[in-house]
């Protein structure tokens, strides 16, 4: 009997490691499943409601709205993803900016992590992020803490 559960559970790593890619491997990255809590969702959407913007909601509690599906395999969040972007606050401060900046998605804002792959490349996406799945309680620079986001992404190309 211990022979048959040695045997399963080396298949079972065999299997699991068959599925990841070196370069996946390599990154040590992992997809992140968070929920937005409801507090959050609840005022996001009171933003979409009251602008009057035309956005699908994510079941993880940001909103989105794809202007270009864009070509070819979508990113994961083991990619590398080159993007031209802007973040804005809901008042419509523009906090932050970038073209052909380069990350693995792994390392960057939740919401990034999730709603990037939606798109593939060339593909565009307005992201509204609740303050969970950007920066939190925390802010970083010109993002004050608990903030909701507006991101305008286009995605150049993965790596």
């Amino acid at each position: 009997m211990n022979k048959i559960r040695v045997l399963v559970s080396t298949l079972c790593v065999m299997l699991l490691l068959s599925s990841c890619s070196k370069k996946d491997n390599d990154r040590n990255c992992s997809a992140v499943n968070v929920v937005a809590p409801a507090n959050e969702t609840a005022a996001l959407k009171a933003y979409i409601d009251s602008n009057h913007i035309d956005a699908v909601a994510d079941p993880r509690g940001f909103y989105y709205k794809i202007t270009a599906a864009g070509t070819g395999n979508h990113p994961n969040v083991c990619s590398g993803v080159i993007v031209t972007y802007t973040a804005k606050l809901t008042n419509g401060t523009e906090v932050d900016s970038g073209t052909d900046a380069a990350w693995d998605l792994y390392a960057l804002i939740i919401g990034w992590q999730e709603g990037i792959p939606l798109i593939a490349k060339s593909g565009s996406i307005i992201l509204y992020l609740p303050p969970s799945l950007g920066y939190g309680a925390a802010g970083a620079g010109a993002v004050p803490p608990n903030s909701i986001l507006v991101f305008n992404i286009t995605l150049t190309s993965t790596y």
